[in-house]
This record gives structure tokens, C-alpha cells and sequence, in this order.
């Protein structure tokens, strides 16, 4: 199910990240040393299940974790 990017923050947030920061090309969040970068403002539409999902690997955060937060 498509989410969108206020939606993908919030849950980040709730998920002990903080930001989202402005960096090179990406904005990016954080949780201790581990940075995420979040898709850009400017594209339209949701973000897809084929990106959150490699933005979830990347993050390690299992589906379940995400669905709970």
C-alpha cells in the first residue's frame, strides 16, 4: 500500500528518527549513526511498496515494526 511523504516521516518519527534534514541531492533522517534518505518533496504521488520497502531494509526495520509504529 502506497504512503505518502508526510505519512513515511511521521512513522520515522514515531520510530525514534529525527529530522528530516537537507543533504546534497536527498533529505535524510536520523537514529544514531544510522541515516535514511527520504524521497524528495518535489516528486508527485505516494511513495511505492517496491521504494518503502528497500527503505526499510536499508533502515532494518522489519514490516512488522513499521506496521506496529
Amino acid at each position: 500500500m502506497p504512503i505518502s511523504r508526510k505519512d513515511l516521516i511521521k512513522k520515522f518519527r514515531s520510530l525514534d528518527f529525527s529530522g528530516p534534514y537537507s543533504g546534497g541531492r536527498h533529505q535524510f533522517m536520523v537514529k544514531g549513526k544510522l541515516k535514511i534518505r527520504v524521497p524528495n518533496p518535489h516528486k508527485s504521488g505516494d511513495i511505492t511498496d517496491s521504494l518503502l520497502h528497500e527503505i526499510l531494509r536499508q533502515a532494518g526495520i522489519s514490516k512488522d515494526e513499521w506496521n506496529k509504529a
